[in-house]
């Protein structure tokens, strides 16, 4: 039996501050869902063919933007905050831009276009990379970026235009998220988001887990500083 094409994704965690405690935005994939069905999950998707040619309002700061590019392509590093961006709305209703107008938007870009705002990636950080374990119908090349979501456009407790996608969106506290159902990936995510926070400073590297056919990889992006 061949293994699935493994697809380009990004994933967003949004976080804030409620009552002095940071707290990050999740939601409950279906039960029936092919991928990770149950799981506790941050918003996030499959690069679209169409989020390669949508221009950001405000790039991600250059040495991050540098580091996606380890072993990435430029169209797709600009497609991955772009992606990610979409994701968010799709399943959150919730919106990362700028007030712009658009001339044709793309079919998966006109609800948010409808709104108003073209997508803008400021203050977003490159946090984590990982590639999904070998034996589920679909495998992701997923890239995890961190923003806060004062740079959120839209209520942050405004879930109305959200599709079903995601079950029991909420903002969750940080300390504890780890009782929630979650893929063994995104636990280690939150470790590593938990340091970011706590420190707020950029780490110099960024992790990367790759599993493959034969042994799972940890290792580290490096800064090109």
């Amino acid at each position: 039996m061949n293994s699935p094409v493994i697809r380009d994704a990004a994933s967003l965690i949004l976080h804030r501050n409620i009552a002095g405690a940071v707290h990050v935005l999740m939601g409950q994939r279906g039960q029936k869902a092919a991928f990770m069905p149950n799981k506790f999950v941050f918003p996030g998707g499959a690069v679209d063919l169409d989020d390669v040619n949508i221009p950001l309002m405000q790039p991600m700061e250059p040495a991050c933007q540098e580091q996606l590019l380890h072993d990435c392509t430029p169209e797709l590093a600009r497609a991955l905050p772009v992606a990610a961006i979409r994701e968010l709305w799709e399943e959150a209703g919730l919106i990362l831009g700028s007030k712009a107008e658009w001339k044709t938007p793309p079919k998966d870009w006109e609800t948010f276009a409808q709104r108003g705002y073209r997508p803008s990636a400021e203050g977003f950080r490159f946090v984590f990379r990982a590639v999904t374990p070998i034996g589920p119908k679909r495998r992701f090349d997923a890239r995890f970026f961190l923003v806060d979501a004062e740079n959120l456009a839209s209520d942050p407790d405004d879930f109305s235009a959200a599709s079903d996608e995601l079950s029991h969106l909420q903002w969750i506290e940080l300390s504890n998220a780890r009782s929630f159902d979650l893929p063994f990936i995104t636990e280690v995510v939150l470790a590593e988001v938990e340091k970011h926070l706590k420190t707020g400073v950029r780490p110099s590297e960024v992790p990367y887990f790759k599993a493959t056919d034969k042994r799972n990889i940890f290792t580290r992006i490096p800064s090109v500083e």
